[in-house]
């Protein structure tokens, strides 16, 4: 009778976050990978807003992986015409759009146990575990690193000064190709991210 009791209380999650959290429980030996990612997102009210798109690249060796990508754009339930003149994602575009599970999934799929990267990756953090929440699994597992504060930490600059990703790319000289993309953005603080490491010698 207990042990049927206890089965009751524990959560039977699905195949997908069962894979997702196996990644931590592997050897832990191999060559350490970073993913940086970014949102294009409907707003920046991470409860009631929504992603558009995610764009994310690996990182091993110093180098940007080219190969190790991902770029998925997602269905559009919740749409803001107001902010399409920043990001330029339409509800009807011609990008191939798949529902908000299977983005996350992918997603989840792609980053396995690697450190996240991001420029103020907290609110992209809070996006990804919304959509999460919304799937009824747990958070992000996962460690992240911000080059926001990354910067902050190389300059000696207070936690409330913040520094905004062009501002950075205009002091490190990075060209700003495809901004207010996700998978332009993440490569800029793929960039960014190396130049940053390199000058903290970590």
């Amino acid at each position: 009778m207990a042990i049927n009791w206890f089965k009751k209380i524990v959560k039977d999650y699905p195949k997908f976050w069962e894979t997702y959290l196996s990644c931590f429980n592997e050897n832990q030996s191999k060559e350490q990978r970073y993913v940086v990612f970014d949102c294009e997102t409907t707003g920046l009210d991470y409860k009631s807003d929504r992603i558009l798109s995610i764009g994310a690249v690996g990182i091993q060796n110093n180098q940007i992986i080219v190969g190790d990508f991902m770029e998925v754009f997602l269905q559009q339930d919740v749409f803001n015409p107001e902010t399409v003149a920043l990001h330029g994602i339409l509800k009807e575009g011609k990008e191939e759009k798949v529902v908000e599970a299977e983005a996350i999934i992918r997603f989840l799929d792609f980053i396995k146990d690697a450190t996240l990267i991001g420029h103020r990756i907290d609110f992209d953090i809070e996006m990804i575990n919304q959509a999460l929440n919304r799937l009824d699994v747990g958070k992000l597992e996962n460690q992240a690193m911000d080059t926001d504060v990354m910067y902050q930490k190389l300059k000696s600059l207070p936690q409330e000064q913040h520094s905004s990703l062009d501002e950075l790319c205009d002091i490190y000289k990075i060209k700003k190709s495809d901004r207010h993309t996700a998978s332009g953005d993440a490569f800029i603080t793929a960039l960014l991210f190396l130049k940053l490491k390199r000058k903290l010698e970590i």
